[in-house]
């Protein structure tokens, strides 16, 4: 009998994508959570954040264009946060 395990089921998805498309998943499903809230800063406090994380992944993980991703994030999302009203 096979058991349900979640974690198989994250390594199955893992192994079709790269790290960095795994990333930018996660990047526009949090873009999508924050839209309700109505927040520019929160959303540009979220761009940081991601930015920060596609700088940081090694380039075995992730292709470089990604690491290019992340540093445009970080020049523009610091702007979108110090033009936010709320």
């Amino acid at each position: 009998m096979i058991e349900f395990v979640p974690l198989q089921l994250v390594d199955d998805f893992l192994l079709n994508y790269n790290a960095g498309q795994a990333v930018l998943l996660l990047f526009g499903l949090s873009v999508l959570a924050t839209i309700p809230l109505g927040s520019r800063k929160v959303l540009s406090l979220n761009a940081i954040v991601f930015g920060l994380v596609f700088v940081l992944t090694p380039v075995s993980l992730a292709s470089v264009s990604y690491r290019f991703l992340g540093l445009a994030l970080l020049i523009v999302a610091p702007l979108l946060y110090a033009t936010a009203d709320r």
